[in-house]
């Protein structure tokens, strides 16, 4: 199996900045496309970030330019670097790998999020 284990959230002054990280870990192959998903309560998940093994970024327009997302390929983990925080950005952020735990078997993997709290 493959855990996806978040850290790094927490409560921040707007115009603040806060780093999160996640590792994956257990039966794993290959990681391939990992990403940053968000939540706020009323409204649905929504895509904050993604980066592919390769390195080839995707943002969301809202957190363009404030936002920076990275991964080590060797350690399994990916990083968003978040600048510039407003009360918006508040949500449970989680964690989204895509993971090969063998040649042919691909599988999609979410960690169990964590709170990031963005005062005014």
């Amino acid at each position: 199996q493959v855990q996806l284990v978040e850290s790094g959230g927490g409560l921040v002054q707007a115009g603040g900045s806060l780093r999160l990280s996640c590792a994956a870990s257990g039966s794993i192959f290959r990681v391939d496309a990992m990403g940053w998903y968000r939540q706020a309560p009323g409204k649905q998940r929504e895509l904050v970030a993604r980066i592919s093994r390769s390195g080839s970024t995707n943002y969301a327009d809202v957190v363009k330019g404030r936002f920076t997302i990275s991964r080590d390929n060797a350690k399994n983990t990916v990083v968003l670097q978040m600048n510039s925080l407003k009360p918006e950005d508040t949500a449970v952020y989680y964690c989204n790998a895509d993971v090969f735990n063998d040649y042919v078997n691909l599988r999609d993997y979410w960690g169990q999020g964590t709170q990031v709290t963005v005062s005014s």
